[in-house]
């Protein structure tokens, strides 16, 4: 995480004063480098540290709000401080808000007192073979590859159907935002109860009828209901999926969580990059319309996958685990009655004697 802190540190001050198209794509670069570093080392913190499914549930929760309060503050900040002072000055302040993160990383986390892991995780290709961990890794991907092709074609669409001012086209998706914001902390909590398998599903199917309602706005208000409905669903997939990866891990392999948000991050990136570059083609080709529906029906179609993750079996060694752990805990409970009794091959825990 700290690492992560000073390769985004250096790509931010490189963004304050970079003016050529290199030094910018070098910057974004490595603000992908650096992000990247902190959110998979940042998950599997947060899925070591909190161990109980629930608990875990609400600290991915809260940590997704802080991902969705920064796409929600950091559009109208960056415009209206380029607007009024100039390129330089955002990124000059959010390097200060950079130090100010790592200096609490220092504080809180102590690096110096991290031990490495005690057990070797499980390798990255055999938890890619895992179809439950693929299930889970798709979702995060198709739901988020929705709002990433809506980024570059719905400002394409707006100006030639809607004849919108500048400043529109970013509003545009503060709905959104501000829905992600508000389903990653309610689902946090209430995916356990429901069922994460189930608020993965019924988030699927939500971002689908959401984005194939988009073409149907005819102006910027249109665009509300159905926007808020695409963050709020992928609130619910993500605060779903997240937690559903570590106990995946939990339930099937070592416990060790590196390797499994590493392949969820490259899920969520794999959906941000795969969906402009596609989404503006297709766009360019059959029209904005089209491409709603496409990615809406992809959407919808891989929604009863997340059905499999309703109960997913443990490997034999994981169940082998969880049954000396049963026995050694029914050992210890006819060990405190007043008798002590051997639970042995001819134990009859039926007898009365």
């Amino acid at each position: 995480m700290f690492a992560g802190f000073c390769i985004m540190f250096v790509s931010t001050i490189m963004f304050a004063f970079s003016s050529s198209y290199t030094l910018l794509f070098l910057a974004r670069s490595l603000q992908g480098v650096g992000s990247s570093c902190s959110s998979v080392a940042g998950m599997g913190m947060l899925a070591s540290v909190y161990t109980d499914d629930e608990e875990r549930g609400n600290a991915i929760g809260i940590a997704l709000g802080g991902l969705a309060m920064g796409v929600l503050v950091g559009p109208p900040f960056g415009s209206v401080m380029y607007e009024f002072v100039g390129k330089t000055a955002p990124f000059l302040i959010l390097a200060v808000l950079a130090v100010l993160d790592g200096a609490l990383q220092l504080f809180v986390l102590q690096p110096s007192k991290v031990e490495p892991e005690s057990q070797k995780g499980t390798s990255l290709i055999t938890l890619m073979k895992d179809p439950y961990i693929l299930i889970a890794a798709g979702s995060i991907c198709f739901a988020n590859m929705a709002i990433a092709m809506l980024e570059p074609a719905l400002p394409i669409w707006m100006m030639e159907t809607m004849c919108p001012r500048k400043w529109q086209l970013g509003i545009a998706f503060v709905p959104a935002s501000i829905s992600y914001l508000i389903g990653t902390n309610i689902f946090a909590v209430l995916a356990h109860k429901m069922g994460r398998w189930l608020c993965s599903l019924i988030g699927m199917l939500l971002v689908g009828i959401s984005i194939l309602c988009v073409p149907l706005a005819k102006d910027i208000y249109g665009l509300i209901v159905p926007n808020f409905g695409v963050g709020f669903a992928i609130g619910m997939v993500d605060s779903s999926m997240m937690p559903i990866m570590g106990y995946l891990v939990d339930l099937r392999h070592v416990s060790v969580y590196g390797s499994v948000y590493a392949i969820a991050d490259v899920a969520f990136c794999m959906g941000f990059a795969l969906g402009p570059s596609a989404g503006g083609a297709i766009a360019r080709s059959i029209g904005f319309p089209w491409l709603m529906t496409i990615i809406g029906l992809v959407d919808i179609m891989f929604a009863p996958l997340c059905f499999f993750l309703r109960n997913p079996p443990a490997n034999e060694e994981k169940m082998a685990i969880l049954m000396d752990s049963n026995c050694s805990m029914k050992t210890r409970s006819y060990s405190t009655q007043g008798s002590s009794y051997q639970m042995g091959d001819d134990f009859d825990p039926e007898s009365p004697e």
